[in-house]
């Protein structure tokens, strides 16, 4: 049987090392279509317009650095960026993979917060998946204050974790115990084979990602 979602890339030993922090190469370029790009031109157009824009592009940068294996070779198919898109909590932006929410971005007056979907066993005190042995003091130390960070449960080992502002958003996502429970649940998802919001990506977003 052929592999699905990362294993046609990368071996388990080299999903293991990203996991925890080697760097992986990737390809140089990448391929992309016409038109999907022009698709969305004009909603990111809009959101350069907003307050927030500056802040939603440098953090995005952050996270296709860090939280991503391969993104150069994997973008769009194994994973994608949407922009503006039209659900009801208006995100500014929102990484999916297979046909799970990775990570999202809204706007909170000019600011801005986050939603990241992880798995429970991650922050919990015996690594269980049991919404009664969650550490919360793991999830504070994650962020600049706690009243920065709250969280909610999902169904089986998935446990959503909302950050506001950009200060506690970039130390969620430099801070080591958070980092791997982010790369580990983006693994998980990019291992069940394709990416189902392939028709959403905007190249324009994911250029900002890439820094090209």
């Amino acid at each position: 049987m052929k592999p699905k979602g990362l294993r046609q890339f990368l071996t388990p030993e080299q999903q293991r090392d990203w996991l925890e922090g080697k760097k992986l190469p990737d390809v140089d370029e990448r391929s992309e279509s016409l038109e999907q790009r022009f698709k969305y031109v004009a909603r990111f157009e809009k959101l350069l317009r907003r307050p927030q824009a500056q802040e939603v592009l440098e953090i995005l940068r952050l996270y296709g650095e860090t939280c991503i294996p391969i993104p150069r070779k994997t973008e769009r198919y194994y994973w994608s960026v949407s922009c503006l898109p039209s659900t009801s909590d208006k995100p500014l932006v929102r990484v999916n993979a297979s046909w799970m929410e990775l990570f999202t971005l809204l706007p909170d007056g000019d600011g801005i917060r986050a939603r990241f979907i992880l798995h429970l066993s991650d922050f919990t005190t015996d690594g269980s998946p049991e919404p009664d042995h969650l550490d919360e003091a793991i999830i504070e130390q994650c962020v600049e204050w706690p009243d920065d960070v709250s969280h909610f449960f999902w169904k089986a080992d998935t446990l959503g974790v909302k950050v506001r502002g950009a200060a506690s958003i970039r130390k969620f996502l430099a801070h080591p115990h958070a980092l791997r429970a982010i790369r580990r649940f983006n693994l998980t998802h990019m291992n069940r084979g394709r990416n189902a919001y392939q028709a959403s990506h905007c190249y324009s977003v994911a250029d900002a990602m890439f820094g090209d």
